[in-house]
């Protein structure tokens, strides 16, 4: 797993963030819910469409994306592919019930960080991804404040 360095966040100083992009309700409420069981202090949000979804990354700067493919308008593989363009830096995992060969192709190419069924992790398997994520960020972010001290 390739984990990307930690970004400053606007307003939500050392909070853990996730975005959920989903359009099912159902499901995304479910899926907030079960993640806010296991991290109590993670501060999640969450959008129905790519439109939505856009507005706010620039503004919350999440940790981490969970992108559901299929949206209305624009497809979570297409919205991955232009937050990548604005937000290299940022983890995206691609949510999905279609476990389709060129699905996983595409993701990888737009740049997903992962690619993850929605019926083949526990809460505490995607809990434990979250918190390895943000505690690379974090040490990332440590390293590089050290290198600054240095270098000045």
């Amino acid at each position: 797993m390739y984990i990307l360095p930690w970004r400053k966040r606007k307003g939500k100083v050392g909070m853990s963030s996730v975005l959920i992009v989903e359009n099912n309700d159902f499901f995304r409420r479910s899926f907030k819910e079960i993640l806010k069981m296991y991290i109590p202090s993670l501060s999640i949000d969450e959008s129905v469409d790519g439109s939505d979804a856009l507005a706010k990354i620039g503004r919350t700067s999440p940790d981490v994306v969970f992108m559901d493919i299929r949206l209305p308008g624009k497809s979570g593989l297409e919205l991955t592919r232009e937050i990548k363009d604005h937000y290299p830096d940022l983890v995206i995992s691609i949510f999905t019930s279609y476990d389709i060969p060129e699905y996983r192709r595409i993701a990888e190419e737009y740049g997903a960080d992962h690619f993850l069924l929605k019926d083949a992790l526990t809460g505490a398997e995607i809990a434990a991804m979250i918190k390895a994520i943000i505690r690379k960020k974090k040490e990332s972010a440590q390293t590089n404040r050290k290198r600054k001290i240095y270098v000045n």
